[in-house]
């Protein structure tokens, strides 16, 4: 992985995970890892420190698997494809509880843009890619506010439930940031997958948490 000493910071072959679900900055994502190219790829990442990259599926699956051929010949792998924006996972936790098995705990970081992107034989894809920088740290407009006082009334019965390990909302709690209100909402919202991928690519947070307030509007979710 390199990175250049002006403008905006690249990283080089960084190893991708294609799921069907969209991670955002700030999220926590669990995996269960047992095929053999993310066996690698997670060891690899875990040994040196370094994130990989979680970008969102179009089509394919999570587990490699071949397809049969419709000429009756061989049959080949199925094509995965995924969304050109992604965001760096960080491992926080890992765990094996038996061979060929790692339950892994990770934190969304930043996003990023593929350039470049190219599968090895394994079936591990990598990519070069562009950092966006790390979104702002914007209040939250008045307008706005009650998109978080709902967030706070989830949190709070969540933790009455005496589930704060595993409730869905991520700590430290950032009230008063609107990325980080608009992508909670965003993970914990029954949203088709490609409306939470076009959330998380929004460049704006404050138009961000405007979308997700609407939702919650339309859902009868906030007062």
């Amino acid at each position: 992985m390199t990175s250049p000493s002006a403008g905006p910071l690249t990283l080089t072959q960084l190893p991708l995970f294609p799921l069907h679900t969209v991670l955002f900055p700030g999220g926590v994502l669990p995996l269960k890892i047992f095929e053999v190219r993310y066996l690698d790829m997670i060891g690899r990442c875990q040994q040196l420190g370094a994130p990989f990259g979680v970008v969102t599926l179009t089509e394919g699956e999570e587990v490699r698997r071949r397809a049969p051929s419709a000429q009756g010949a061989e049959p080949g792998i199925v094509r995965e494809g995924f969304h050109p924006i992604g965001v760096l996972a960080r491992i926080e936790k890992l765990e094996k509880p038996q061979a060929g098995l790692y339950l892994v705990q990770c934190r969304g970081l930043q996003r990023f843009r593929i350039n470049r992107r190219e599968q090895l034989p394994h079936g591990l894809w990598t990519a070069d890619v562009t950092l966006d920088p790390p979104e702002p740290n914007l209040p939250v407009p008045d307008h706005l506010l009650p998109a978080r006082q709902t967030l706070e009334r989830v949190v709070e019965g969540l933790a009455q439930q005496g589930t704060p390990d595993t409730h869905p909302v991520p700590t430290p709690h950032q009230w008063d940031d609107c990325a980080w209100l608009a992508n909670r909402w965003a993970e914990l919202l029954p949203l088709p997958l490609e409306m939470k991928y076009r959330l998380m690519s929004l460049d704006s947070p404050v138009l961000r948490l405007e979308l997700v307030a609407d939702l919650l509007d339309r859902m009868g979710l906030q007062d």
